[in-house]
Order: C-alpha cells, then structure tokens, then sequence
C-alpha cells in the first residue's frame, strides 16, 4: 500500500490517466457516431455498458498482462512470411473492421437514398444487439493499446487498473457531450468519420508489422492531423456563427412507429 502512495506512484497513475484519456478519443469518437444511430431512449443504457464492459476487459487484459506479452512474437501462422500473432491478429481483424464500418457510415450520411433511410429506420427497433456488438468489439482492439500502454508507464497492477477505471469513468462522462456536439456539426461528424478510416489503418500496420509501425510514431501524426483538423473547423465555426450546414443522411428513429 506504501508503494501506491508514493510520490513515483502517483506521477506514474496521473501520467497514465491522462494518456489513456487521449488514447481513448479514437474510440469514444466511434461509440458517440455508433450510438448516433441508436433510439434516444437507448443510448444512456448502451453508453452504461459501454463502459463497464470497456472497464472489465481492461482489467482482465491487464491481468493476463504477463501471458499476452509472451505471445508477441510467437507467430500462429504466417503471411507472406510475415508471422502473425494474437495481437497482430487482433490488430488487423479489428483497423479492417474499423474502416469498412466507418466508409459504410460515410455512404449512409452521403449518398443513402430514401429507402434505404427508411429500411435502417424499421430495423432501429433490433438494432441495440448489433450496436453494441460493434462496440465492443472496436473497444477490444482499442483495448490493446490502452493495456500496452499501461505496461510501459507503471510498473504496479494496481496502479494501472486505477488509472484505466478512471479513464473509462472520465470517457463516459464526457462521451454524451462529445456525441450531441459531433451530431450537430456535419463537417465535425465527417471530419471524425475520416479520422477513424486513419485509425483503422494504422491498426492494420501496427497488426502487420508493429516494429516498423512503432519507428515510425504513425498515430502521433493521425492525432496530429485530427486535432489541427478539428482546431481549423472550430475556427471556422467561430467565424461562420450564421451560415447555415448541409444536412447529412439521418435516419429519424422517432418515426419507427409511423412506418409499421
């Protein structure tokens, strides 16, 4: 208990806390669009479990922490020569899913026509199983990171589970404000969209070849470009008060029951 509370400790668990705050804006970018689709009366409920489960397997990896870094260069099979273990597996399965959702996303606020609207809108009322399947799903491969994370800036069990709880409590406090600002603005929302097609493919090289993807800091330059692309649109928000924004392609979950 002494160790927790010493001055290293704490340096260690605030250090970490703040890091996996920002390691987690990729991923609460991702929820806040996912859950964007969902009934209004739903996502309170599917944010809850959004963090509780992000909680709990967090914890768990980190538990397994010990046998997940020996799996790392032992390779389950081999493409191309390049051998591919657990975590590139992951990595890969999870940066490919990430960019076929997110392009999917674009073509629905873009380019979806009427009908289509109106089958997503009759399919609102099954849709909470599947949303919450994609975000668990994307939250495990980001969960990767945030474990990886945690093992190189604390040397404590605790210490890192303390920091990814609050991290997690943080994210979920601030992800509702994030969506409703995210929903309001279309350049935000398609600027976010982009983002996350980066995010998927630095997965993909991390999962392909992590050595090289670690030389050469890939996702310090994605968060680079997404917060000077952010800043710019704020700017230009700012300065724009009265124009008036494109409206993308929304389903209205509200008018479920007008169609049945």
């Amino acid at each position: 208990m002494e160790q927790f509370f010493s001055a290293e400790s704490l340096i260690s668990l605030l250090t970490l806390t703040f890091l996996e705050i920002i390691l987690g804006i990729d991923n609460v970018i991702f929820v806040s669009i996912i859950m964007g689709r969902m009934p209004s009366v739903e996502r309170k409920k599917a944010r809850t479990y959004w963090m509780v489960f992000g909680i709990c397997t967090r914890v768990l990896l980190l538990m397994a922490l010990g046998w997940l870094l020996k799996q790392k260069g032992h390779p389950l099979f081999s493409v191309f020569g390049n051998g591919i273990d657990l975590a590139s597996l992951v990595m890969i399965g999870g940066g490919l899913f990430l960019i076929i959702k997110t392009v999917s996303e674009i073509h629905h606020k873009l380019e979806g026509d009427e009908e289509e609207r109106q089958d997503e809108v009759k399919k609102k009322s099954n849709s909470f199983a599947k949303a919450m399947f994609q975000i668990v799903l994307v939250d495990m491969v980001f969960s990767f990171d945030s474990v990886i994370t945690a093992s190189g800036i604390a040397k404590l069990l605790p210490i890192m589970i303390t920091a990814v709880v609050i991290a997690m409590i943080i994210m979920f406090f601030f992800s509702e404000g994030i969506a409703n600002f995210i929903n309001k603005h279309p350049t935000l929302k398609m600027l976010a969209l982009s983002f996350l097609v980066m995010v998927g493919l630095v997965l993909v090289i991390e999962g392909w070849d992590p050595v090289k993807a670690h030389e050469m800091q890939l996702k310090n330059y994605v968060y680079f470009a997404m917060a000077f692309s952010f800043g710019v649109e704020l700017i230009n928000m700012r300065m724009r008060k009265k124009s008036n924004p494109v409206e993308l392609h929304e389903p209205e979950v509200e008018d479920i029951k007008n169609l049945d």
